[in-house]
Parts: C-alpha cells; sequence; structure tokens
C-alpha cells in the first residue's frame, strides 16, 4: 500500500512542475521592433484593412507572426496576424505592457 501512495505523489508532483514550466516557456516569447520594408505584402494588406484608415505606428515580429500597433483614436492597439496574412487578433498595447509588468 504503501508504494502505491508514493507512486501517485510522484506522478502528482511531476504533472504540477510539466504545468508550472508551461507559463515560463510562453514568457520568452519576446517582441522584436522591425521595419515595414521586413513585413510581407500579405500582413501588411491584413494591416491596412483592420486599421480602416489608422496611423500604423509600428511593426513587431513575435515568433512567427507579426503585429501591427496601430493608433486608434489616441489608444495603442496591437494586431497580431500570422505571415499569410491572417488576423489573429487585436489587443491594447496599454494593457499587454502592464500584464507584463512594463512602465507604458
Amino acid at each position: 500500500m504503501k508504494k502505491k501512495e508514493l507512486l501517485t505523489v510522484a506522478v502528482v508532483t511531476a504533472g504540477l512542475a510539466i504545468a508550472g514550466a508551461a507559463p515560463a516557456h510562453e514568457a520568452k516569447h519576446e517582441e522584436q521592433d522591425i521595419s515595414s520594408s521586413d513585413v510581407p505584402a500579405a500582413v501588411q494588406q491584413s494591416a491596412q484593412t483592420e486599421a480602416k484608415g489608422a496611423n500604423i505606428v509600428r511593426w513587431e515580429k513575435e515568433g512567427a507572426n507579426y503585429e501591427a500597433v496601430i493608433n486608434e483614436n489616441g489608444k495603442e492597439i496591437g494586431i497580431a496576424i500570422n505571415p499569410s496574412g491572417k488576423v489573429l487578433s487585436r489587443h491594447s498595447e496599454a494593457k499587454e505592457h502592464k500584464e507584463k509588468g512594463e512602465k507604458y
């Protein structure tokens, strides 16, 4: 009976260790500022469509994806786009930086 309890504790501990490591891996996905000339045409077209006339203030690369940061009514909005031009998400840049503990 003692071996069974020890095995259960070991399995639970290993599971918690693996689950705890996942967020750390995501946190390593860093943004890199890039020039618009480094952004594929399909990505630029999608960003222009999403921006609806708002100004694109900068481009970022996050892993394999791109992010257009636009100024929309005085607020910076990030638009995540994959390399083929599919829009993945929209988010507040101020909120993103606040969540990361950065001053913005």
